[in-house]
Formats: structure tokens, C-alpha cells, sequence
């Protein structure tokens, strides 16, 4: 028997049936029904806004799969830059394919002079990393004319490969101008996670990059590289569907990342164990989270109902940087913290579980990345995720300008009264 729902209009006694086809029925039912009536779906919780073969997700479950291979293979056997080329192409890359990728990345690390003196000159000296990324992503695309004919395919494929191979040093660049430190350029001897931590953190030339954590690095990127239909994911498509270039949407859907609500939460963490404090100060903490007085920030999940895949993977990373730089002292109050959460019956019943913020601000601040620069190392590897979301909703011929309605709740018709008379 085929699944499938049938809606009937009680109004008129219409009846329409549609199949679901993976948990999801088509909206033309409704339409069908009646043109004039809509869904109201606030923040979209029951709205699949389009079909995507990129990210696999079953929040129920605990399962997160890139075009279908799950990603406690991809962090235990790949790099970062052979997880991009998953994503943007479909397929894991043979050695040649994989050389020749990362040969041409490596070789578009460079970002235009202008865009390091001038460009970036014009913020202040206070300005935040984030803040600075985000303008300097929307800038990139003036200097590339072509960047606006979003269906040539070979202008398209360019565009991509620009945006992946420069973001670390845009990044970089934000940090370096917000210590007072001079820019480092990229070094194409390094590979993708040691280009990036040596572009931000070299000083004289003493500096070396510790395989350990170049090696973390790679594998948070591959962590954070795409999640689905996401608040950022979601407005990259959004401004794509416009036809907008690659930097320009790039830009919007890491606007959409700075919100505190979305990719500032691994940030909140932190601020959260440094007002705990004390390891002694877990317990009535928990006791003022339940008493609605407090925030547990990095537990539960939109999607994400028992666990995070993300999370077990990031914590073995954190033990990882730990043996190199030495243990976190917030990582203590994380882990009672855990523990309690974990056998307190409130926290279980809402399904609150460590999600993969609760122990990559741990790891960042091991690594020596001021908070500032959080929100940032997200949007390094989301933008992989982002801009396989664009090729995608370009090639897919049932996407059309996004155009949502609206449930009107104003007045109605009245007239207009002059000032004299108000």
C-alpha cells in the first residue's frame, strides 16, 4: 500500500490525497484545495523547503551522514579538503582528482592587495572578527567580474574553489588586523588546517604548526562543513534563489551565522563555565537552570532529539589538543556539568544532550582562539556547506525565487485621517 494523505476541506467537502514520499508530502495539496490558503509554519518546523541529496540527518536517531557516508567515518579517515570535494562534487575523489584539487585550492589562498590594505584598513581598530568577515566576503566578489553569471558552469566551479581556498586567509587577515599583528601570507608547503593556524598565529620565524593540532583543526572543519537546512544554509538559498553571485550570498548566509542564536552558541558555552566558575558551583547551578533562572548552553538540539554525533567525535578531538597544550581549566566544570545533566531526570525527559557547541569552545580556546574568533571558524568550513546548497538549488529546475506569504493580522480597510484631525 502506498503511503499518503488526504485532506479534506470541511468547508466545500473537497478532498485531495498525496503520497508521502520519505516523510514529506507535497504542498500542492493545499493549493489544490484552495488557492488562497496557506500554512502557518512559524520558523519553519514542519516545512521541507526543498529536496537536497547533500546532508542526511535523523536528529531521532543521532545520525549525521554526508552524501551519504556518516561522519564518524569522515573525521576518523578523511581531511577536510577530500570531505569539500564530497560535498561539492558528490563523490570522494580519486588520488589524482584529490591532488589536483588540493594543488588548485592551495594555489587561490592569495587574496588581492587592495583587499588586504585598503579594504580592511577602513575598519576600526575595535571592530569585531565577524563583523569584518562578513564585509570582506561581500567585497571579495567586486574583484571578480565574472562572478555574477551564476549558470556558466566553468565561472561558477571558479568561484567556489576562490571562496573555499580564501576564507581561511580572509579569516586569518580579521584576527591578525584585530590583535595590532601584522598579515602573514599563506604558505602552499601547508596543507589546508596548517595554512589557517599558521597564517594566525605566527610570529618571527620560530613558529611551527603542531601536527596534533593542525590535525583537530581538520577535523572540526569536517564537523561543521554542512548541517542541512539550517538558519545560515537557509538564507544562503534564500539569496541564491535571487540569483545573487557566490560572495554576496556567501556573505548573507554568514550574516545569518553571527546571530547568537546560531552560530555563537560554542561562544556561550564558555561564558557560561567561566560565571559557573567552580567545579564546587555545578550543582546549584543545574538547580537554578531548573528553576528557570539560568541557561544550560550547550545541551539539546533543534534537530538533535537523544544525542549529537558531532559531540562524542569533538570530545575525543578536545582530549587530543589537551595532551598538547595542556588541559583546559574550564574543561573540569564541563565534564561534572555533564555528568549531572546527564542523571538529572529534568534534563532527560526534555531529551538534553551535549551538542557538538559544548566542547569546540574548549578546544578553540586550547588552541589560542580568542571567543571573538568562534563564530569565524565556523563560517571557514560552512562555507563548503554553503556553497554546495547554491549548485545544488541552481541545478534544481522546481526551485523558484523564494517568496513566502504571509498570515496578514492588521487592521482592516480604514481611511486616512490628516494630522489636524489625529
Amino acid at each position: 500500500m502506498t503511503d499518503s494523505i488526504t485532506i479534506t476541506d470541511d468547508r466545500t467537502g473537497k478532498t485531495v490525497t498525496v503520497p508521502i514520499t520519505g516523510g514529506v508530502f507535497s504542498s500542492a495539496a493545499l493549493r489544490e484545495l484552495d488557492p488562497s490558503l496557506f500554512m502557518y509554519d512559524p520558523a519553519y518546523l514542519s516545512t521541507a523547503s526543498c529536496a537536497s541529496s547533500i546532508t542526511y540527518l535523523d536528529g531521532d536517531a543521532g545520525i549525521l551522514r554526508y552524501r551519504g557516508i556518516p561522519i564518524e567515518q569522515l573525521a576518523e579517515n578523511s581531511t577536510f579538503l577530500e570531505v569539500a570535494y564530497l560535498l561539492i562534487k558528490g563523490e570522494l575523489p580519486t588520488t589524482q582528482e584529490l591532488e589536483k584539487w588540493e594543488l588548485d585550492v592551495t594555489h587561490h589562498t592569495m587574496i588581492h592587495e587592495n583587499m588586504r590594505k585598503r579594504f580592511v584598513d577602513g575598519f576600526h581598530y575595535d571592530a569585531h572578527p565577524m563583523g569584518m568577515f562578513i564585509s570582506a566576503l561581500a567585497a571579495l566578489g567586486t574583484f571578480y567580474d565574472d562572478a555574477k553569471d551564476v549558470f556558466d558552469k566553468e565561472s561558477f566551479e571558479k568561484q567556489v574553489l576562490r571562496l573555499v581556498a580564501k576564507v581561511p586567509t580572509i579569516a586569518a587577515m580579521c584576527y591578525r588586523f584585530s590583535q595590532g599583528l601584522p598579515f602573514v601570507s599563506p604558505n602552499n608547503a601547508l596543507s589546508y588546517g596548517e595554512n589557517f593556524l599558521n597564517m594566525m598565529f605566527k610570529i618571527g620565524d620560530d613558529y611551527k604548526v603542531n601536527p596534533v593540532l593542525a590535525h583537530a583543526m581538520d577535523v572540526l572543519f569536517i564537523l561543521h562543513a554542512d548541517h542541512e537546512q539550517n538558519c545560515g544554509t537557509t538564507a544562503m538559498r534564500v539569496v541564491s534563489s535571487a540569483n545573487s553571485d557566490p560572495y554576496t550570498a556567501t556573505a548573507a548566509a554568514a550574516a545569518a551565522l553571527y546571530g547568537p542564536l546560531h552560530g555563537g552558541a560554542n561562544e556561550a558555552v564558555v561564558r557560561m563555565l567561566t560565571e559557573i566558575g567552580d567545579i564546587k558551583n555545578v550543582p546549584a547551578f543545574v538547580e537554578s537552570v531548573k528553576a528557570g533562572e539560568g541557561k544550560l548552553m550547550g545541551f539539546g538540539h533543534r534537530v538533535y532529539k537523544n544525542f549529537d554525533p558531532r559531540a562524542t567525535i569533538i570530545k575525543k578531538a578536545a582530549y587530543d589538543v589537551f595532551e598538547v597544550t595542556g588541559k583546559n581549566p574550564l574543561l573540569d566544570i564541563a565534564l561534572e556539568l555533564e555528568k549531572v545533566a546527564l542523571n538529572d531526570e529534568y534534563f532527560i525527559k526534555r531529551k538534553l544532550y551535549p551538542n557538538v557547541d559544548f566542547y569546540s569552545g574548549l578546544i578553540y580556546q586550547a588552541l589560542g582562539f580568542p571567543v571573538d574568533m568562534f563564530t569565524v571558524l565556523f563560517a571557514i568550513p560552512r562555507t563548503v556547506g554553503w556553497l554546495t546548497h547554491m549548485q545544488e538549488l541552481l541545478n534544481d529546475k522546481e526551485q523558484k525565487i523564494s517568496r513566502p506569504r504571509q498570515w496578514y493580522t492588521g487592521p482592516d480597510e480604514r481611511p486616512y485621517v490628516p494630522v489636524t484631525k489625529r
